[in-house]
């Protein structure tokens, strides 16, 4: 299991726009959000032993802070052809099994993970009302094998600061995870410049 670090993306970054599937077969974009005073997106897989790790701590966030109109969408860029249990088939199952009370699309191109520079599951990006980038980082200390409980103590100091329009904590500590399971070829520049080997 190779871990590889969040490339903690420039804060005041817009969010890009995107439409992919959802597993109930909606197209979901960036519009669909414009009336939330937050945007989180998550790009995350099924099989990930972080993803695996947080998983029912990432639902239970989502079912805190959706109802305070936060908007959260999670996103699975790995490559299914090379890791079939990241198929949309499986991600159907997955949200089921999690009980994901967000949208969870599938980027199969990979553009949207690119777009972001996302490089590992799990990878949060946190957008206040105007879209512009006040959070990326880890969801809180906890990581597989370390015995640190699941809080979500960064992330949700990162939101509860978005809804009461103050400025996100200046403390961000990187998202740790497996990498993006890019296709072959297709992998952006951070990724090869960062020298991170498949995990």
């Amino acid at each position: 299991m190779v871990k590889t670090a969040s490339t903690m993306k420039k804060l005041g970054t817009p969010a890009h726009d995107f439409k992919l599937m959802n597993i109930d077969g909606r197209l979901v974009g960036l519009p669909d959000f414009d009336d939330k005073p937050a945007l989180l997106v998550i790009f995350m897989c099924n099989h990930c032993p972080f993803v695996k790790h947080v998983a029912d701590g990432l639902t239970k966030l989502a079912n805190d802070y959706m109802p305070k109109g936060v908007a959260i969408v999670g996103i699975n860029s790995n490559d299914a052809a090379g890791y079939p249990q990241d198929s949309p088939e499986q991600m159907i199952h997955e949200a089921e099994q999690r009980g994901y009370p967000f949208p969870y699309l599938y980027d199969e191109t990979q553009e949207v993970a690119k777009t972001y520079g996302a490089a590992c599951t799990p990878d949060f990006f946190l957008y206040d009302k105007s879209r512009k980038l006040v959070y990326r980082g880890q969801l809180d200390a906890s990581r597989p094998g370390n015995n640190v409980p699941v809080t979500g103590s960064d992330l949700r100091a990162a939101l509860d600061a978005v809804l009461a329009s103050r400025p996100a904590p200046d403390r961000q500590i990187p998202s740790i995870g497996c990498n993006i399971k890019w296709k072959t070829g297709n992998e952006p520049e951070y990724f090869n410049a960062a020298g991170v080997n498949e995990g």
